[in-house]
């Protein structure tokens, strides 16, 4: 009995206990009233003194995106660099490494000078819609606070020049490899300094800058799939035309492979570009201050990475019917072709939809290779097939996935970029060639560029054998 008669006194103490806490509750609560009461009005006060602290936040994580996803992309320089150094032969890996770091140097330069404003003129539209205002980029005064120099609703206007910088010089990396092993260093950059300064900067404006593309237009390019990629693309072909091919690669009717020096290294410099990418396409959000702004960034970056494993996956499937082999180049390319197949529209597509368009560009690089073969243009490094062609084809597609792309507007503004970036570099590749010449001595070329333009070799000791000491 006694069990039974401890177990209802221990109930009914705790129902005591917590009698007490709760009455003991509600009296605090009562006195804090007045004083709560009394303190909000000043709590709101400070709430607004703080200037919109949701603004400052917007703010915050739009700038965020854009310093991300700018060094992501400027990453992508060294993947090119890296892919471009293993596809060309040993002898000419240093001059193709002196290219890319130096076009990284001068976009830096010229889009500050020049090209920044003619690409985001304003109110500086010296001819309305097509060409913009010279000047050097300005950023907000030092020792200024943001919110009296920029808009807080948008990002650091520091920010966002540093993100539009790397773009400009992705455009220069592309030109790069298709000219390698016969192209003088120094008109290679005179060309890239115009290249950065107004060919990018100007088409560039007739789309993202507000120009006739986007206003009349309505052309929709999420990331570059055109304004960038085929840009680039256009000016490597007109290049190639002039340049001619490399010495013994269309022999007797023939096509002679000229191998790459190191795989593993364009391996590795396609996963540099690959992971880079989800700057490039990510940052074209240009928010992150929104529920919404953030899922779309997620969204386009499982988009991203999965064209890139489409156009791996065609290239491979397709190289092994075709050949009877895998061509690890092909596949390396055709991850590229992808990805800039996709950044025309990485939103809106479902993920089956995003691998299909990926997958799409890697067929076009397995074709487009062989045929430039046949018409005798030499690209190194197949820079044509994926940022040309490709770029083209992403275009394209946006009309597929995003219910307000016309195929007029896409078409129109495909062909009006693609004659004026060809016109222009071609102009310009003739007149540095009948000036300063583009091309090296046929015995300059056998040698290698290493040698006799830089005079240091990327691997001096291979050929040599093996020496102690």
């Amino acid at each position: 009995m006694i069990p039974a008669r401890i177990e209802p006194l221990s109930a009914m103490s705790k129902k005591v206990t917590a009698m007490r806490s709760k009455t003991r509750t509600a009296l605090a609560a009562a006195l804090a009233a007045p004083a709560l009461l009394a303190a909000l009005p000043a709590a709101a006060q400070d709430a607004a003194a703080a200037g919109a602290p949701a603004a400052q936040t917007v703010f915050i994580f739009n700038t965020l995106l854009f310093l991300i996803g700018g060094f992501l992309v400027m990453w992508m320089a060294a993947g090119f660099a890296m892919l471009e150094a293993g596809l060309v032969r040993s002898k000419n890996v240093t001059m193709q490494l002196t290219k890319n770091l130096a076009l990284f140097a001068i976009a830096a330069v010229a889009y500050h000078l020049i090209g920044y404003r003619l690409m985001y003129p304003g109110d500086g539209w010296t001819i309305a819609g097509v060409l913009g205002a010279f000047g050097p980029a300005t950023l907000e005064p030092v020792g200024v606070a943001p919110e009296q120099a920029d808009a807080l609703d948008y990002a650091a206007t520091a920010s966002d020049f540093f993100f539009q910088l790397m773009f400009c010089a992705t455009t220069a990396s592309i030109v790069s490899g298709t000219l390698a092993e016969r192209i003088k260093l120094w008109p290679f950059l005179v060309f890239t300094a115009i290249l950065t300064a107004l060919i990018y900067p100007i088409q560039a404006s007739w789309k993202w800058g507000g120009g006739f593309l986007d206003a009349q237009l309505g052309f929709l390019d999420f990331a570059g799939s055109t304004v960038v990629h085929s840009v680039g693309g256009w000016a490597a072909l007109a290049g190639a035309l002039i340049l001619g091919p490399r010495m013994g690669k269309y022999k007797d009717g023939r096509v002679h492979p000229m191998p790459g020096s190191n795989l593993p290294l364009a391996a590795l410099g396609t996963f540099i570009l690959w992971l880079g990418w989800f700057g490039f396409n990510g940052g074209s959000q240009l928010a992150l201050g929104s529920v919404g702004d953030a899922a779309d960034v997620s969204r386009i970056f499982a988009n991203t990475n999965a064209a890139a494993a489409g156009g791996a996956l065609a290239a491979i499937a397709l190289t092994q019917a075709i050949y009877r082999k895998v061509d690890l180049t092909m596949a390396l390319n055709g991850a590229l072709a992808g990805l800039v197949s996709i950044t025309a529209e990485p939103l809106t597509p479902t993920l089956g939809q995003a691998t299909l368009i990926g997958a799409a560009g890697g067929a076009i690089v397995v074709f487009a290779v062989p045929l430039l073969d046949r018409l005798r243009i030499d690209d190194v490094v197949g820079a044509i097939p994926v940022h040309l062609m490709c770029g083209v084809w992403g275009t394209i597609a946006v009309v597929l996935t995003n219910p307000d792309a016309t195929l007029f507007g896409q078409l129109a503004s495909i062909a009006i970029v693609g004659a004026a970036t060809f016109a222009v570099s071609g102009a310009l590749w003739l007149l540095l060639d009948r000036t300063m010449g583009l091309r090296v001595s046929a015995e300059e070329e056998l040698a290698g560029l290493d040698k006799v333009e830089l005079g240091l070799e990327a691997y001096p000791e291979f050929g040599k054998g093996s020496q102690i000491g």
